[in-house]
């Protein structure tokens, strides 16, 4: 059964996709609307257009929060000929220029525990968005204000937020996690709490956060991230700076060893300026 939206302020609706719990935001307005994300086939895109015609019949507009496969690989199916998509710049380069490499990148990290779905990725049509946002940019949503803001360098080099005003909701990508820790594989760990500082200057107290996977969150549960994040980022600079092997740091990490390895990795290549 397809899985449905559901609304979680005045016409802003998610739906999470049950594979990988990924969020797709629904915005509705006056004769239009905006989709924020894709997901990763066009099996799963198909889904995604039935339950988003279940909740509007207005064309939409589409954002990708970043390059990753479970956030954007359905474009192709869900964009018509004239279907704006929007995504950060170093985004839209990814998905134009290094296809076969992005293609290549997700069926490596999906065969092992999700052969079937490497397989869709490997064939899956790319179609890389038509407009680049480089810091920030306003969208009129149906007589919706929305703005998409790249707060800096943090999940990836490429983070887009997507920020609702009217509605108070804040549809954060993988800058926040809820169903598991951050995804470091592509991270800029010392920067990312100022990425996610930059996030939390949006929202107010009543601020719905829509994450990257798992459960819609408040202010508070992003502000405990943030302070996670930062501290993962001074145990890598202390590290670093001791010469201490990234095991020891990823030991401490509030996020458990393995996460913190990856991160502590990453952020040593920061510093000896190889990431």
């Amino acid at each position: 059964m397809t899985a449905v939206f559901t609304e979680v302020a005045a016409g802003v609706h998610v739906r999470r996709e049950p594979v990988l719990a990924v969020n797709v935001v629904l915005v509705v307005g006056d004769g239009a609307a905006l989709l924020v994300d894709t997901l990763s086939t066009a099996g799963q895109a198909r889904d995604l257009a039935e339950a988003a015609r279940a909740v509007t019949p207005y064309p939409w507009t589409i954002v990708n929060t970043h390059h990753h496969f479970d956030h954007c690989f359905g474009n192709a199916t869900l964009a018509g000929p004239e279907t704006a998509i929007y995504a950060q710049a170093q985004a839209a380069a990814a998905l134009r220029d290094r296809s076969d490499a992005v293609r290549r990148a997700a069926y490596e990290e999906m065969r092992a525990g999700h052969p079937a779905l490497a397989e869709e990725l490997a064939h899956t049509e790319l179609r890389p968005p038509t407009h680049e946002v480089h810091e920030e940019t306003v969208l009129d949503v149906g007589g919706r204000r929305v703005v998409l803001r790249h707060p800096g360098h943090g999940h990836t080099d490429a983070d887009l937020v997507v920020h609702v005003p009217d509605a108070d909701v804040l549809v954060a990508g993988d800058l926040v996690e809820q169903s598991g820790p951050p995804a470091f594989e592509e991270s800029y760990p010392l920067k990312w709490p100022d990425a996610l500082a930059d996030l939390l200057r949006l929202t107010t107290p009543a601020t719905v956060v829509v994450p990257g996977h798992g459960e819609p969150v408040g202010v508070d549960f992003v502000r405990e991230q943030h302070a996670q994040l930062a501290r993962q980022a001074w145990l890598i600079r202390a590290g670093h700076t001791g010469s201490a092997p990234p095991e020891r740091v990823a030991a401490e990490s509030p996020f458990g060893a393995r996460p913190g390895l990856i991160a502590a990795r990453r952020g040593y290549a920061e510093l000896d300026g190889t990431a």
